[in-house]
């Protein structure tokens, strides 16, 4: 089964965004046919260059030799034929060589990316990120020496946080930095779980770090942010000698084979300050909200490969007789609850899609806002979204690979069918970056408080806003649900916001943590294809596009409310549960 970009689908989820006109005015030169040009291109390069890199990636892992990894085969060199078409510079600015395109597009491009190889995919996306750190926080010299190799691909970045007793926990981290007294600084200590943190794609790797200076406060407010090149970098731009730093190991995992994940260790490696002493956690947000965007978009694009094979394998594999035309030996998507599978699938891709892409919108604006209150509440926005665009749409991507394997029946537990992979490479996405209990609880305790809930409360009043146009468009149980959901919403907002504020509320918001994040992301799911929904209504009143694909768009939500917003009231159950039941339910007795 080959991969197929859709391009269509992210097109039409691209254009009905909410905010969409206000970011084709901030953004000049982007436009509808930009998008599409663009996007043609990164499903053609996905699918000719990456796509058949998946399967090889899997089973022939890099290896790790005399300090020096060498990526699976083929990867290399895909690599550097991806970064010559200039993938990595979409939305850098131009100063530094990049083309100064929204995010929203990048996310939407780099979804093809994801799909067709998510262990290539994780490469340039860290780069990405690193790219953004250093714009934001770096000194002219650091953005002179190192952005426009990174914004070409010359060279790649590597996020590196995690130690094997600093976790989640980053004020735990015991990695030193200490001063050479010219300036730099010796680094020590050994990181877990760095990904892409070395490889033979690339003549240099740009690794930002996180560790103490020898004075710093204990925790994370004793954190500093470093540059550490994997080759010293002479005035001239040439390479030098390499730093002391190198791969001890390589993680072997469940999936993502074939991206690799290295041990690392700094024995005195030459790095530079990023920004100010001790302000490092907060600077490294920078990358990692990026990151986390860009793993949200990784669920999507895992999702929508599993559900590519799903149905491909749904068309072929025949057997039984179709409930619909009677036909014997009938394609098994012919069968109700097979096609029910496909369709939920496809429902949750496109609400999963479009949660990430108004995520990626919101941050556009955000950056090119011309008033201060315009920039606060884009800003408010992105925040809110940016842990339920990863979490939500990560928890997509292993439900839908889970099923995937299911419409395979026996054979998706083989491995040569291809759905058993994406079902591995999808489930460390809600881990990465953060896992989605620690996103939940930055949606309840930073975003949700940050403002006393205004924007929370904004969005729920914005998605109102659909309520007339789609009670004329489906009257009945459709609008029905999306009232109902919507209320659930604001109910359980409004819960929290009393709960954080009561003496002994604080268990009960971390307890419902979880369900809020999943109901919020099931909600504006909805909202967001309702949206879409009117949006296809409008097109196929005009006589625009292909009406049968239009209406689609609209059957799509239809499916959604069914299946997915008449849950929400489940989701509200779990949020008030409150905390006492939990401390009540001790390991002990767990265990009993």
């Amino acid at each position: 089964m080959t991969y197929r970009a859709p391009i269509r689908d992210l097109a039409f989820a691209l254009e009905t965004t909410p905010g969409m006109e206000a970011l084709t005015a901030a953004f000049p030169d982007y436009d509808a046919d930009t998008a599409r040009a663009v996007l043609e291109a990164a499903g053609q390069m996905s699918a000719a260059l990456l796509a058949p890199l998946n399967t090889v990636g899997d089973r022939r892992h890099p290896v790790l030799q005399d300090d020096q990894v060498t990526a699976s085969p083929g990867f290399a060199e895909a690599y550097r034929e991806f970064a010559a078409g200039g993938w990595t510079g979409l939305t850098a600015q131009e100063a530094w060589g990049g083309q100064a395109l929204p995010k929203a597009l990048e996310l939407a491009a780099y979804e093809t990316v994801h799909s067709a190889n998510m262990a290539f995919g994780l490469c340039p996306m860290l780069s990405l990120a690193a790219i953004e750190a250093l714009q934001e926080h770096g000194t002219e010299d650091q953005k002179g020496t190192y952005l426009p190799r990174l914004v070409s691909g010359e060279w790649t970045g590597a996020m590196v946080l995690t130690e094997p007793g600093a976790g989640t926990d980053l004020g735990a981290l015991t990695t030193t930095a200490t001063p050479n007294g010219d300036g730099t600084y010796a680094l020590n200590g050994q990181k877990i779980y760095i990904t892409w943190g070395d490889h033979d794609a690339t003549n240099n790797i740009v690794h930002m770090v996180l560790a103490r200076l020898p004075d710093s406060p204990p925790g994370p407010k004793g954190i500093s942010l470093f540059l550490a090149s994997k080759y010293a970098v002479n005035a001239d731009g040439s390479l030098g000698a390499r730093n002391a730093f190198r791969p001890v190991g390589l993680e072997h995992k469940l999936g993502i084979h074939g991206s690799p994940t290295c041990v690392m260790a700094y024995e005195g490696a030459t790095a530079e300050l990023v920004g100010q002493p001790n302000q490092g956690l907060s600077h490294m947000f920078v990358m990692m909200n990026a990151a986390r965007l860009a793993v949200g978009v990784e669920g999507v694009g895992i999702a929508e490969r599993a559900f590519q094979r799903a149905l491909a394998y749904a068309l072929e594999r025949r057997q039984s007789r179709s409930a619909w035309t009677g036909e014997a030996n009938a394609p098994i998507a012919d069968h109700p609850d097979v096609r029910r599978m496909l369709v939920v699938m496809k429902a949750k891709v496109a609400a999963a899609r479009a949660i990430c892409l108004a995520t990626g919108v919101a941050a556009d604006l955000a950056d090119r806002a011309t008033t201060e209150e315009e920039r606060q509440r884009w800003q408010a926005r992105e925040d809110l979204f940016t842990p339920i665009a990863k979490a939500w749409s990560t928890d997509v991507g292993v439900e839908v690979a889970s099923v995937g394997v299911q419409v395979h029946g026996g054979m998706g537990f083989i491995e040569e069918t291809g759905a058993a992979q994406h079902y591995r490479d999808a489930r460390i996405a809600p881990i990465y970056e953060g896992t989605n209990g620690i996103q939940a609880l930055d949606l309840v305790g930073r975003k949700l408080g940050q403002d006393g809930g205004q924007s929370a409360l904004r969005l729920i009043e914005e998605m109102k806003t659909v309520m007339p146009g789609l009670s004329r468009l489906l009257p009945g149980k459709p609008v029905e649900r999306m009232a109902a959901a919507i209320e659930a919403a604001q109910d359980a907002t409004m819960w929290l916001l009393d709960r954080k504020t009561a003496q002994d509320g604080q268990a009960d918001v971390l307890a419902g943590a979880d369900a809020y994040l999943r109901l919020m992301g099931d909600v504006a799911g909805g909202w967001l294809l309702a949206n879409q929904a009117l949006a296809a209504q409008g097109r196929i009143e005009a006589g625009e596009g292909d009406s049968a694909w239009l209406q689609s768009r609209i059957d799509l939500y239809e499916a959604y409310a069914a299946n997915i917003l008449g849950h929400c009231s489940s989701r509200l159950a779990a949020i008030g549960q409150g905390g006492d039941l939990l401390k009540r339910l001790t390991p002990d007795l767990l265990g009993a």
